[in-house]
């Protein structure tokens, strides 16, 4: 890693690029739009990854993963996204590669031991139960509590745009365990948990949504949920912190799947209009065609530059917020460029589903507001990084 700089991937790097998109050939974009039309979850391409052993690739060793770093992680984001997969593909297994983070780190050996391997082999789906109706992008006004009663904690509270919610067997839970009202500092006072997302305590309806459709995203009302206290994950208080080990991972990680939406529709674009033959000539003769893709060429280019950076800040144990950042916000304007892009070069056929470039613009519409608007990215560099007064 030292030693000046590299913009070469290693070869066991490239390899994953390449046994990747070997392994995803078979899920077509067929596959993809009918599963996204019947709103039904892609198990075989699920399987599919997990038989691989993808699904462990940041997950040490000793619980059953390759404890691979982030890099290694984004390169399999980009590869599943880019297959044409887009995010209906990394959605059914983001969850599994970064979400883990806070367990890792933090997670009671025998909570470890009890997840990480399931997870590793597919056979566990987990949730990420943050975001609240009445809370938003301001993490500290959440109000799903935990109160805790003998070697219990009983949950009541509502959560918002939680995906895989119907797949999965287990829920990365933030709740409070001490009112806003009642702490020194807003971001104290909450609790993580990874426990069961018990039906008989949690109503889960799915939320009819533009794109991503074989992806449920779920608003949960949770009623008297009992959680042992072995489900807990690090200290009472300390949630917040917690979840914060997993932020700058997931911002790379939906940075890289929205590189890979970009890739592929882009390559979808130039094929058209090298085909597509109108006034006697290919369409991609024309200027007007051809200069906004190569634009988008450019545009890519440079958000994946960002985005290497970023990953290996990480890996390296530096600092990386401002690249996190950074990189999740160039991908995702550059990814939905290319898309918008590449169904206008279709023209008149690119508002038809036949040519999968209008499922690709759904979807990369999507990484402009998740995980995190762009706008809240500009909050951050702006008095995080260029060191300006908070706006918000």
């Amino acid at each position: 890693m030292s030693g000046g700089m590299s913009f070469e991937l290693t070869e066991d790097q490239q390899l994953i690029r390449k046994s990747v998109g070997e392994l995803l050939k078979k899920f077509d974009d067929h596959y993809w739009s009918e599963k996204d039309r019947a709103h039904e979850f892609p198990t075989e391409f699920y399987e599919t990854v997990a038989r691989g052993g993808w699904l462990g690739i940041t997950i040490p060793e000793e619980y059953g993963g390759h404890g691979l770093g982030i890099t290694e992680a984004s390169l399999l984001a980009e590869e599943v996204s880019r297959s044409g997969g887009g995010m209906n593909a990394a959605s059914s297994i983001h969850m599994s590669i970064f979400g883990m983070q806070p367990v890792v780190v933090h997670g009671s050996p025998e909570l470890k031991q009890r997840t990480l391997p399931r997870i590793a082999r597919g056979e566990l789906h987990v949730c990420f139960g943050v975001t609240e109706p009445g809370a938003g992008l301001d993490t500290t006004r959440i109000t799903t509590f935990a109160r805790r009663d003998g070697d219990h904690y009983v949950v009541n509270g509502r959560k918002v745009w939680i995906s895989k919610a119907l797949e999965s067997e287990k829920i990365l839970l933030l709740t409070r365990t001490q009112h806003y009202d009642d702490v020194a500092k807003k971001t104290d006072g909450m609790t993580l948990f990874l426990t069961d997302l018990n039906r008989d305590h949690i109503d889960i309806r799915p939320i009819a949504k533009m794109g991503r459709n074989a992806v449920s995203s779920n608003e949960l009302f949770i009623d008297d949920l009992r959680i042992p206290v072995e489900d807990r994950i690090g200290e009472e208080g300390r949630g917040f912190e917690y979840i914060l080990d997993g932020l700058n991972p997931e911002r790379m990680l939906i940075a890289a799947e929205a590189l890979g939406l970009g890739r592929v529709a882009l390559d979808r674009a130039v094929k058209y209009a090298n085909e597509r033959e109108v006034f006697g000539r290919p369409i991609g003769m024309n200027q007007g065609i051809q200069f906004p893709l190569a634009d988008s060429l450019a545009h890519l280019d440079a958000a994946e530059l960002v985005l290497r950076k970023a990953t290996w800040l990480y890996d390296n144990g530096k600092p990386c917020g401002r690249e996190a950042n950074t990189a999740k916000y160039l991908c995702a304007e550059a990814g939905f460029t290319a898309t918008d892009r590449a169904l206008q070069t279709h023209g008149g056929m690119g508002y038809a589903e036949e040519y999968h470039v209008a499922r690709y613009f759904r979807e990369a519409r999507v990484m402009r507001i998740a995980p995190i608007s762009q706008e809240m990215i500009l909050n951050y560099l702006g008095s995080h990084t260029l060191g300006m007064p908070r706006s918000y």
